[in-house]
């Protein structure tokens, strides 16, 4: 007998990563189905690769976000629309709204932190390796008594719309 792991003629990492992006597909299309709000106090934060095939987002995000970006669906967004390839969505970032459309393979994190649930996913375009990059916070409803970030996000003190999202990390 040996010690040596035989390699794989079956693509398992592949099969495992797409079926994790599927559970992204149904959590977004049962929020579709139920009229586009979010129940209780779940929100998403999902991070994508910008420059992925399909990714469509105003050319200002783009130039601002060249390689990762993270957008947050939690109380002002609309048109939701998810399909077996990805979803569009629409979201506001600084008072400008925008239509963002995503194809699941351009995700690579989905986190709902109200129940501490997070997936990971490794990018599936060749040769993007992951770089440093901002997380982009789109615009909340302002009305009162909304609740403030996760304790997992920490706003700049700038006053920008960029957050910093620690994912679960122990520190």
């Amino acid at each position: 007998m040996t010690d040596e792991t035989p390699d794989s003629l079956i693509p398992y990492d592949e099969i495992v990563q797409e079926a994790l992006r599927a559970v992204v597909g149904r959590v977004l299309g049962e929020v579709e189905a139920g009229g586009g709000t979010l129940p209780g106090s779940h929100h998403f934060y999902i991070t994508f690769k910008t420059g992925a095939p399909g990714v469509q987002i105003p050319s200002h995000l783009r130039e601002r976000f060249t390689d990762e970006m993270t957008i947050v669906l939690q109380n002002k967004f609309w048109d939701l629309k998810v399909d077996e390839d990805g979803f569009s969505v629409g979201l506001t970032f600084n008072q400008i709204p925008a239509k963002l459309e995503i194809p699941f393979g351009a995700i690579t994190a989905f986190v709902d932190p109200a129940v501490d649930f997070g997936l990971q996913f490794q990018a599936t375009v060749a040769d993007m390796a992951p770089e440093a990059h901002d997380h982009a916070e789109n615009d909340g409803s302002g009305e009162p008594g909304e609740r403030g970030p996760h304790p997992a996000v920490t706003e700049s003190d700038d006053g920008s719309n960029v957050v910093t999202v620690d994912f679960g990390r122990k520190k």
